[in-house]
């Protein structure tokens, strides 16, 4: 099988928002009046970001659930996307699953495939995902101001229970691993959640590389600090983990892609409100506050010192 027949076999669909569609030298994207662009790209490595023995069904969904919840993040409505796509071998079991994991989280989501690439190598998946919102009302990282309160969508830390049982430095029974495993392969983007929260909250990111590194791009890109609430974050895992795994892996577990965002006290009722519309637990855990830094205290206000750190790439 070819390059071009394997596209026309597993990739090429009708599309409504490219003029084109797969198999011209450019998608084309036309975003409704008022509207701008939300762009985001993410790229997958076999062996760094997923094991080889995953299910290509769950891989094909997490690859394209990671760039949604980017776009959620942004507060932005998914358009399209394209794939860039490295093969060891055009081997049609592995395909098949894959495509369909791919596209019916796709399709859950109005998000089309336009474009993209194949090629013999190393199993690496790389997704640019397109996005729309209204012009001057995208989330960002740079509108938290002291007082908003700090929340969490959903819950952290059982993704990385998950890779823990994998690597071997902890066990669970088999029902509590298999729940793990489904929220680290296929994670759940909070597209409608980020689409709710739209002139709610100050400021938004999703927790991909663990809450503590990336609710700190908030505070810098906002230039202020945050207190959190130690008993609050520990609760936020739904597994049965030890009181230190449940606060270290909801910290710094990583794989979660739920949103962190801010809003004001004032809109606490409008926060709970969009979580109710979208379906989504959100959690109040914290404050921002004008003195830079993030903390972390005790229900008596005392300072909890946990050594951990975000995952990092290039560590």
């Amino acid at each position: 099988m070819g390059e071009f027949d394997l596209i026309a076999r597993y990739f090429k669909r009708p599309v409504r928002r490219s003029p084109l569609g797969v198999g011209d030298d450019c998608a084309l994207l036309a975003p409704a009046p008022g509207m701008q662009l939300a762009v985001s790209t993410d790229l997958l490595i076999e062996g760094r970001h997923f094991l080889s023995t995953v299910d290509p069904r769950r891989l094909g969904h997490k690859c394209l659930a990671v760039n949604l919840s980017d776009l959620a993040a942004c507060g932005a409505k998914p358009l399209a996307f394209t794939l860039g796509l490295a093969l060891p071998q055009a081997d049609e079991a592995w395909l098949a699953p894959f495509a369909q994991g791919l596209l019916a989280l796709a399709d859950t989501h109005g998000c089309e495939l336009v474009g993209g690439d194949t090629t013999r190598g190393p199993l690496a998946i790389s997704i640019t995902v397109f996005g729309e919102v209204p012009t001057g009302q995208a989330l960002l990282r740079s509108g938290a101001r002291p007082g908003d309160e700090v929340w969490v969508s959903g819950t952290l830390g059982d993704a990385r229970l998950a890779l823990e049982v994998f690597r071997g430095t902890r066990q669970a029974p088999q029902a509590v691993f298999e729940a793990a495993r489904e929220r680290l392969e296929c994670p759940v983007p909070r597209v409608s959640l980020g689409l709710a929260l739209r002139g709610v909250a100050s400021a938004a990111i999703d927790v991909s590389d663990g809450l503590v590194g990336d609710l700190g791009h908030v505070l810098a890109a906002s230039g202020v600090g945050a207190t959190l609430r130690a008993e609050q974050v520990a609760a936020l895992p739904a597994l049965a983990l030890s009181v230190q795994d449940r606060l270290d892996f909801a910290l710094a577990g990583g794989d979660d892609y739920e949103l962190a965002f801010t809003a004001p006290a004032a809109a606490r009722d409008a926060v709970l409100a969009a979580g109710r519309a979208s379906g989504t637990a959100v959690h109040c855990i914290g404050v921002i506050e004008a003195a830079p830094g993030l903390r972390l205290v005790d229900a008596a206000g005392h300072a909890v010192v946990r050594p951990v750190a975000a995952f990092d790439h290039f560590a």
